[in-house]
């Protein structure tokens, strides 16, 4: 059925730790019928026991599919051995409803160590593609299943770094050992694929992403593997940067907020990390460092084996007991940093006097960014003005290596108010809403006329990340942490995290 087929599936014996392994993987292509949906497949061994394994997503298809991989490794030493040749079907489950791929009742079957096996509707395919180039990768590796029956004269790969503006060719060579090469394929049935294996190497050298699409010539016609029409995407991992109030140390037990704030900053892998009502203890207006809530998450973050730079300061007395201050933390070294007062006031003792934190980042493969941890006062605070300074401020130390800067913060104003509607007037985009509203953000940033209030009226945030129009970043991701579902609530803000790559 076209809800789910199968696109290949992998037998493969290897020996490993002096044990025989026998690894199984299945790729399977799903119409994405909803959010909530379960991909599995029931197989069965030598024994004839049948098993329910899980599916896991891996990445986008073209035309509102998606590709999924189930695998599991089996070793000869465990209590139930090694499944040895394998009977399967494909089940998914969507919106109440489920749809099989059994091969017309007959179910799929390949022997052990057969190698690959592709499904009856393909006849070529890569096979282990993964979206993310690792850091450092300069060739990106594609590994392609051509069906014996195809008889392929030339297997080739063609890629761009651009968009397609300059397109390369890149032939791949068929491996006549390939899996003997991966260590894989001891068993006498390697001869029985049904597929020959062919790789080639694309050079990215320092690129952040390709594109690319997998051709066959043979005698007859030419034959495509696209990604079902959408071509493969090989990226870097973006750029991810949180912003997040930390209610300057008005939460009951400290120690576990700072604990999920750590987690939360490791587990999504975050490279910047803007914070604003950072407490200190006030001890006389001269601080004390043990206490800085930055620092401590900045500890916390060192026992995940997690290193990051600092840079903080602080405006003025918060809740009666605290140097209350603004930071920025950085996975990448900071280059350079700042800091300074954007109000009228510069009286510690004032709640108005507001200061800015700055930092200068090289971000690899993206290059030089700008980030500004901003707390503003609300308007009649004097935030018209405060919000004048901190854009004169990031307009002068703008350049052209500079491919994008960040306003992240506490601005006080809640989306759609008079004071967010100056930041639109001033030419900087609000990108949460880019990456999760693009119908609303095109009324407010897109339209001939400056949005309006209602086309927000529903939207409560006062927390900001807002890079300047024309900048050469755009956000792929973006959602809401410290919500009480995902981690738990650590202020009285949530916390907004968003994704970018290039342009």
């Amino acid at each position: 059925m076209n809800e789910i087929r199968l696109v290949s599936v992998q037998n493969l014996f290897s020996a490993k730790d002096g044990a025989l392994v026998q690894e199984l993987e299945i790729d399977i292509l799903v119409k994405n019928l909803g959010y909530h949906k379960q991909v599995a497949v029931h197989w069965a061994g030598e024994n004839n026991v049948w098993h329910v394994l899980a599916a896991h997503y891996q990445y986008p298809a073209d035309g509102g599919r998606e590709r999924w991989i189930a695998k599991a490794i089996f070793r000869d030493h465990s209590p139930e051995g090694l499944p040895g040749n394998i009977r399967f079907a494909l089940q998914y489950l969507a919106e109440g409803r489920e749809y099989c791929d059994n091969n017309n009742k007959l179910n799929f079957s390949i022997k052990a160590g057969a190698g690959i096996l592709l499904g009856p509707d393909f006849r070529l395919s890569q096979i282990g593609f993964r979206p993310l180039l690792p850091q450092g990768e300069t060739a990106h590796t594609v590994v392609v299943a051509v069906h014996r029956s195809v008889q392929a004269g030339q297997v080739f790969i063609n890629w761009t770094i651009d968009g397609w503006r300059t397109v390369h060719r890149t032939p791949c060579f068929l491996q006549h050992d390939y899996w003997h090469q991966k260590g894989q394929g001891h068993a006498d049935n390697l001869h029985e694929e049904d597929a020959t294996v062919w790789t080639g190497k694309i050079k990215v050298r320092s690129s952040f992403r390709v594109e690319y699409a997998i051709g066959c010539e043979t005698e007859q016609e030419e034959i495509w593997d696209n990604n079902s029409g959408g071509n493969y995407v090989a990226g870097r991992a973006g750029l991810k940067i949180l912003t997040l109030n930390l209610h300057c140390y008005q939460e009951a037990d400290q120690d576990d907020k700072f604990n999920e704030i750590a987690r939360a900053i490791h587990e999504n892998d975050i490279d910047v990390v803007c914070l604003q009502e950072v407490g200190e203890e006030w001890n006389g207006g001269h601080g004390f460092w043990p206490s800085n809530a930055a620092g401590i998450i900045l500890e916390r973050l060192q026992g995940y084996g997690r290193t990051y730079d600092l840079h903080t300061d602080w405006s003025h007395i918060g809740f009666d007991h605290f140097r209350e201050g603004i930071a920025i933390l950085s996975k990448h070294r900071i280059l350079k940093h700042d800091a300074g007062y954007v109000s009228d006031s510069h009286d510690i003792y004032d709640i108005h006097a507001r200061k800015v934190v700055m930092a200068q980042i090289h971000f690899p493969y993206i290059g030089l960014i700008n980030v500004f941890s901003v707390h503003l006062s609300w308007s009649s605070g004097g935030f018209k003005q405060q919000y004048e300074r901190l854009q004169q401020w990031a307009k002068d130390i703008e350049t052209d290596s500079v491919v994008a800067t960040f306003l992240c913060g506490d601005f006080n104003n809640k989306a759609g108010s008079r004071g967010y509607m100056q930041i639109v007037g001033s030419g900087y985009e609000d990108q949460f809403l880019r990456a999760t509203s693009p119908s609303v953000f095109a009324k407010v940033f897109r339209k001939s006329r400056v949005g309006s209030k209602e086309d927000l009226a529903s939207d409560g945030r006062i927390d900001f990340l807002f890079t300047k129009r024309g900048n050469k970043l755009r956000p792929t991701a973006a959602r809401v942490l410290f919500s009480g579902q995902d981690y738990k609530m650590v202020s009285d803000h949530f916390g907004y995290l968003a994704e970018f790559e290039p342009e």
